[in-house]
């Protein structure tokens, strides 16, 4: 009975996934609107510098933090 059930299951959420996708609309990013502003473009250096240079850095900045401030009692 659970083979039965997970395979019902397995269709009802594949069935709804494909009408979802079949109904969604596109994109129109082709026409600009009334209130777009794009901003200007970023250089490569930027781009590496804001979305992989600051989260690591920021990652190792929290985990330095938790390691020196961690108060529990270290194992010998």
């Amino acid at each position: 009975m659970d083979k039965k059930n997970a395979l019902r299951a397995g269709a009802v959420a594949a069935g709804t996934t494909l009408m979802m996708l079949l109904m969604s609309s596109p994109a129109l990013a082709l026409v600009r609107d009334d209130g777009d502003d794009p901003a200007p473009k970023l250089e490569v250096v930027d781009t590496l510098g804001l979305f992989v240079a600051a989260p690591i850095g920021l990652f190792l900045v929290i985990a330095g933090l938790v390691m020196l401030l961690d108060k529990s009692k270290k194992k010998a």
